[in-house]
């Protein structure tokens, strides 16, 4: 996992999500704002005003977004340095359009990165090298090639990999059907001290859920919504397809154990 181009690197990005991305006036965004319009807070120098006082200034959206390394991809490499600030407006539309689609890329590859680290999917390793170097190739086209791509298509052929990683990895754990909960609607559910041991929760909902000391060792949380569960004291040791921004979407403590190479989040202290 240690991709430094798979992790965001705003210092290389002409501030791509600030731009090209629509604000709806939400809890998680203090305003509206429609796609391709800069945010009222982003600098001439393509950096944020308020980046230190995000949470409290009603943008905690910003602080969870992640493009997995998305927006340089695109800055420096797909449009060649050019800013949407200097380039002509029809090239500024395609950088915006584009990102959404590198993003998916991106995080297809931050998954598929995972997975070839993961000691129980050693016998799908030469698929999942085809699919990281078929998608590495993808991320490489041409602007209107990229932006022409069906990426739903290719999502789908990597999902169904990724799916049988995590069902080799999970093997044994816990398992059984009662912890098939694969888009469960978990929202504000009181699973406190709950053994979630190789749970499959991929895509489930557990907006708000109460996750005190539950086990989730070994769970699969690949695209679960984590926004304001609540881990204190939660264990996520080994637990699969997990990413910084969930983690930086919910709410844990000093004693919520979390995944090797994710960081802390600083508001869970």
């Amino acid at each position: 996992m240690n991709r430094p181009d798979l992790r965001a690197d705003c210092a290389d990005c002409f501030a791509l999500c600030c731009v090209g991305l629509t604000f709806t006036a939400s809890r998680d965004f203090a305003i509206d704002k429609s796609a391709g319009t800069p945010c009222p807070h982003l600098a001439s120098d393509d950096r944020c005003s308020i980046h230190t006082g995000l949470r409290g200034r009603g943008f905690q959206g910003c602080t969870v977004y992640d493009c997995f390394g998305a927006g340089q991809k695109l800055s420096q490499q797909t449009f060649g340095g050019v800013s949407w600030r200097t380039g002509t407006p029809d090239r500024a539309r395609q950088m915006f359009a584009a990102l959404p689609v590198m993003r998916q890329l991106h995080e297809m590859l931050w998954y598929l990165a995972e997975a070839e680290t993961l000691a129980g999917a050693s016998a799908l390793k030469t698929e999942l090298g085809w699919s990281a170097d078929e998608t590495e190739r993808l991320t490489r086209l041409p602007a209107e090639e990229l932006l022409a791509l069906d990426v739903a298509a290719h999502r789908a052929g990597v999902s169904e990999l990724l799916a049988e990683v995590s069902a080799l990895v999970r093997a044994g754990v816990g398992g059984g059907r009662k912890k098939d909960r694969r888009g469960a609607d978990l929202i504000g559910a009181r699973l406190r001290n709950a053994d979630l041991r190789g749970a499959d929760l991929r895509g489930a909902y557990l907006i708000g859920a109460d996750l005190t000391g539950a086990d989730l060792r070994k769970a699969d949380l690949i695209g679960a919504d984590l926004r304001d569960a609540v881990l204190c004291g939660a264990d996520l040791t080994g637990a699969v397809f997990v990413t910084q921004a969930q983690l930086n979407a919910a709410l844990g403590d000093q004693g919520t154990k979390i995944p090797a190479g994710m960081a802390r989040p600083g508001h869970w202290s």
